[in-house]
Parts: structure tokens; sequence; C-alpha cells
């Protein structure tokens, strides 16, 4: 005869329940995210004029090819591409072209590297390579969380 209570005998299923939220949440946060994205070609045309690139963000995903077309729209500038080491130089009316593959997921700066003036310093740029997996993972351990609060206040309600 065993003289547990009987809220000591639904600790078990509990217990059970705690460790498979656990198990759940460390696969969410250690498994890669497959991509399910086909790689595109961007053509992107880069028009740097005193101080400034527009556009001054790029949005690609990785495997993306990026053909750039770099412009200047009033005195020689130049291009680089922190990450990917691409250096090129342009000159007013020539068109510079390159290509090259976001291979690599994160922000990486660009800027230009050919003095054009007293705020040179500051024009910069930014591609992002995404996709963006912490935005998948939080999104499921949201639902996770959603879904334990609810399983606990439903065994609560029918305690």
């Amino acid at each position: 005869m065993s003289l547990s209570t009987p809220a000591e005998t639904s600790r078990g299923p509990l217990i059970a329940w705690r460790a498979f939220l656990l198990l759940l949440v460390l696969f969410v946060l250690l498994v890669p995210v497959p991509t399910f994205h086909t790689p595109r070609t961007h053509e992107i045309t880069i028009d740097a004029a005193q101080y400034e690139f527009s556009p001054a963000r790029l949005n690609v995903n990785r495997g993306d090819t990026v053909q750039v077309t770099l412009v200047a729209s009033d005195v020689v500038h130049g291009f680089f591409l922190d990450g990917y080491e691409i250096d090129s130089r342009v000159e007013p009316g020539v068109a510079e072209q390159f290509t090259f593959a976001a291979d690599r997921p994160g922000k990486f700066r660009y800027r230009c590297s050919v003095a054009c003036g007293s705020l040179h310093p500051f024009m910069s740029g930014e591609l992002v390579v995404g996709p963006n997996e912490p935005f998948w993972r939080a999104g499921a351990l949201a639902v996770i969380a959603v879904g334990a609060t609810l399983l606990s206040v439903r065994k609560r309600q029918s305690a």
C-alpha cells in the first residue's frame, strides 16, 4: 500500500512534460535551420555621389549572386566591401561592374576607398546577407512558450 498523495503521483507526467519542453527548446536553438529559397541573381546599380552611396543598404540572401554596376555622379570614388575584399574604383561617366556570390550570412560594410572630400570617412553603406535565422528561432521559441503556458493553465484547471 502506497502512502503517496495525489499531488505526488501526478508529478511524474509533469516532469516528463518539462523534460520534453526542454529538449524541444534545445532542438530549436541548436539544430541548423535549412534554407528554402532558390538562389537569385541581383542586378544592383550603386550611385556614388559625394559622401553617400545610393542605395546605402543592400539586402540579399545567402547563396545569391550579386552583380553590381558602380557609377560616380561627381568625382572619382572607390568601393571596398569588407569581408569580401572587393575593391573597385570608378570615374564620373564610366561605369564599373563586378560580380560576387553572397556566400556568408551577416552584415558587411562597404565604403569609399578613394579620398573624395572632407566627409569621405563617413561615406559608407551596408550589405546584409540573410536569411534571418534568429527571427525563425525566436518565433519557434515563442510558439513553444505559448504552448507550455496553455498546457500549464489547462492542467491547473483540471486539478
